[in-house]
């Protein structure tokens, strides 16, 4: 007789930290193999003896039908000389000698949302882990956050100091247990443990939950472990409370995001699509931003100057367990003071954290990896992600070019992400916040450094902005390990984002309308038409310019901005009497600024109109965030009939390009606010006024190029309304819109693009 073939079966993709071995071990089990899995670097490695059929039906089960949070990129299969004997299927010991192959990378899962079944664990008093905050199985719990180094088991992650019991042991080694070989898995007996820090009174487990309850019932600030780092948390019904961690975090009207028990509480503060319903309730748990309801139980403070409310679910069973205790919402913001990064370490977050916190309700459990929460928008019926983080990071996102050398994109200043590219894999590194001190550098290159070693990624070729003060820039030119430096144009690098996601093929147009990017010309770009390929374009529209008094004072004070348009607007000087409502002595200096061209760099930025636009209109004269006047634009207009129709326009030509000349619209506003309109028509005209002007200079490119695809990007395009208006907008003129989806549209994305861009220049090269 005949011995059965041996063979080699190797999964690439999402397939560590899954639940993909014991996957493996129940069908193999199925179809009676003999064999093991076993994990080897970042692949799922399965040896077996079997006639080819049966490997046949293995390999076809993996492709089609992997778990749920599981993504297979590759399955390989192989037959081998010789392979030990066995009876049976096992899981065995991973083997981390195996390097990460070059065609992308170890499948490093996200953390994952505690599951329905641990949740029903949680909250029933006759199962041993009953309340117990860090229950989790193969299903959920955290991955990212703990790993210290791959094939991702137990003791390469931050669960290895904590020794399993009898009864977790018994589970961990049991293919009928859904806690198979769930590395994270603990239970009171064996695993961290709560610790309530309050002045010099400490407390432990229940103990430690029923004071925080308490303290948060009372109006304190506590400051909670979470999964990716430190977290501020307060009762968001409380208006004291809230105005109290608005003046110690520094953070005066930048909304926060409040979490509630469960999706039928979202409900209460919200008006919540389907597809809201449904990004609340995945493992990702992100924040959604959705329209608030009137009198809902939310203090004023926690959104104001927007109608939109952040809002999501308990990710952890300490988060679950909270929310049951106070049933009632809570604020649930990022453990830093204004935009310093996230604390992640027990000693550096007392530090930073003591004049914000009443008390610390923190864990034993190290953080190995800082990720703040994510968040999404619905639009055009599916979610857009704002910012990439926790529960979206570091799964990759495919390349239209496959990168032949490995790239490290460095990304721009705000809203900070860097990239790595490798193979036909690009991933994204989690939201960092500003890179705009010594703090923010370091703890990007702390992730930096972690994903670099997991996936033994070591950069051949480092894309960074062009923008010569950025700290990324100087990053990539001087501390960077590379034999290459590719710079690429903000805007470039938005479009290119756009069109990669959606698999669009060059040429296509491309829409970049953010708030600044450094340009060509010397001048700060941000109300762009590109005509791009992944490789390079050719800029064939824009908006007109004005100057930014004082330059960065400008972007903190929309209303010099307003000033800077109407007294020095590229092709038209408006009526400044619309803003009589300034100090005359303001009012004076700008003008001097302006006509003698000292320190007003200049600006054709969608951004910074919109900033005019805002200020005008007396919506926002101060921002005290970086995008707070189109919030508040927005959040104005959305209160107008859709009906509104747009303001008067005009498109010029110069330099061989298509010119918004935004100076007959600012003086049509004027007239209108003198004549009495209301604001919020003149909001939503302003809005429509943007989308017949792209929709104008897009036709018009298509029909001289033959170009259709249009891709829509920049920190504008996640505003609602020109989001939802302006792909219908493009299809009247025939033309195909493509907005970003899990990429986002503002410079969270433009890491991703500048490794697009890269990529396919090294490529061309050959």
């Amino acid at each position: 007789m005949t011995a059965p073939a041996g063979w080699l079966v190797q999964v690439r993709g999402t397939v560590q930290g899954v639940g993909f071995r014991p996957y493996v071990h129940r069908i193999a089990t199925g179809l009676r193999l003999d064999g093991v899995v076993r994990n080897v670097g970042g692949d799922v490695c399965i040896e077996v003896t079997a006639p080819p059929a049966a490997v046949a039906a293995l390999a076809r089960a993996i492709r089609e039908n992997p778990p749920p949070h599981a993504t297979v990129d590759e399955v390989s299969v192989r037959r081998v000389g010789s392979l030990p004997v066995r009876s049976g299927f096992a899981v065995e010991l991973s083997a981390g000698e195996a390097p990460v192959t070059g065609n992308g990378f170890a499948g490093l899962p996200p953390d994952l949302a505690t599951c329905d079944d641990c949740l029903r664990e949680l909250f029933d008093p006759a199962d041993r882990r009953y309340r117990y905050p860090f229950l989790n199985c193969t299903a959920c719990g955290p991955r990212a956050t703990i790993i210290d180094e791959l094939p991702y088991d137990r003791e390469r992650t931050a669960m290895a100091r904590f020794a399993l019991c009898p009864d977790c042991t018994r589970e961990y080694h049991d293919p009928a247990d859904r806690r198979f070989h769930a590395e994270p898995i603990a239970c009171p007996a064996c695993g961290p443990r709560l610790l309530w820090t309050c002045g010099p009174e400490d407390a432990y487990a229940e103990d430690a939950l029923t004071a925080a309850v308490t303290a948060l019932s009372r109006g304190g600030i506590v400051a909670l472990k979470g999964l990716g780092g430190y977290q501020l948390v307060c009762d968001a019904t409380d208006a004291t409370a809230v105005a109290t961690l608005r003046t110690r975090k520094r953070r005066p009207r930048k909304p926060f995001a409040v979490m509630v028990a469960d999706a039928a509480a979202a409900g209460g503060p919200a008006r919540l699509t389907d597809v809201d319903l449904a990004l609340l309730s995945s493992p990702a748990r992100p924040i959604v931003l959705a329209p608030a309801l009137p009198g809902n139980d939310l203090a004023a403070g926690v959104h104001p100057g927007t109608r939109l409310a952040g809002l999501f679910l308990p990710a952890t069973p300490l988060h679950h367990l909270l929310l049951r205790a106070m049933a009632r919402p809570l604020v649930v913001t990022s453990g830093n003071v204004s935009d310093e990064p996230i604390a992640i370490d027990d000693r550096q977050a007392r530090r930073s954290l003591a004049a914000v916190a009443d008390a610390f309700l923190h864990h034993d459990r190290p953080i190995r990896a800082r990720y703040d929460d994510s968040v999404v928008r619905a639009s055009g019926g599916r979610g857009r992600v704002v910012r990439r983080a926790r529960g979206y990071a570091p799964r990759p996102v495919p390349l239209p070019v496959t990168a032949r050398r490995p790239v490290l994109a460095v990304g721009a200043q705000l809203k900070h992400t860097f990239t790595l590219a490798r193979g036909g894999l690009a991933l994204i590194g989690p939201h960092g916040g500003s890179l705009d001190d010594a703090d923010a550098l370091a703890a990007f290159a702390a992730t930096r450094e972690q994903l670099c070693r997991l996936h033994r990624f070591v950069p051949e070729i480092v894309a960074h902005d062009r923008h010569p003060g950025y700290l990324s820039t100087a990053y990539a030119l001087e501390a960077a390990p590379a034999v290459r430096r590719i710079a690429v144009q903000h805007h470039h690098a938005h479009v290119a984002a756009c069109a990669a996601e959606n698999g669009v093929e060059a040429p296509f147009l491309g829409v970049a309308y953010d708030g600044l990017g450094w340009g060509d010309d010397g001048t700060f770009w941000g109300g762009e038409l590109l005509l791009a390929s992944y490789t390079g374009f050719r800029r064939v529209g824009r908006f007109s310019r004005a100057p930014m008094p004082g330059g960065e004072a400008a972007v903190r004070r929309p209303a010099r901005m307003a000033l800077g348009y109407l007294y020095g607007g590229e092709f038209t000087t408006g009526d400044a009497g619309v803003l009589d409502r300034l100090d005359a002595r303001e009012r004076q200096v700008v003008r001097r600024m302006v006509e003698r061209r000292v320190n007003c760099p200049q600006a054709g930025s969608a951004g910074r109109l919109f900033d005019a636009v805002a200020a005008l209109l007396g919506v926002c004269d101060d921002a005290s965030y970086e995008g707070e006047a189109a919030v508040m634009l927005e959040s104005v207009a959305a209160a107008a009939p859709s009906s509104t129709a747009p303001l008067p326009w005009k498109l010029r030509t110069a330099g061989g390009l298509w010119v918004y000349d935004s100076g007959v619209t600012l003086a049509a506003l004027g007239e209108a606010m003198r004549a009495g309109e209301p604001v919020a028509a003149l909001a939503a005209g302003f809005h429509r006024t943007v989308v017949a002007v792209t929709a104008e200079m897009c036709a018009r490119a298509a029909e001289r190029t033959g170009v259709t695809v249009v891709c829509l990007s920049g920190g504008c395009l996640q505003n609602g309304l020109l989001a939802a208006e302006l792909p219908p907008a493009l299809a009247a003129a025939g033309l195909d819109a493509r907005l970003s989806s899990e990429v986002p549209a503002g410079d969270g994305g433009i890491s991703y693009g500048q490794a697009v861009v890269a990529a396919a220049l090294t490529a061309a090269e050959g």
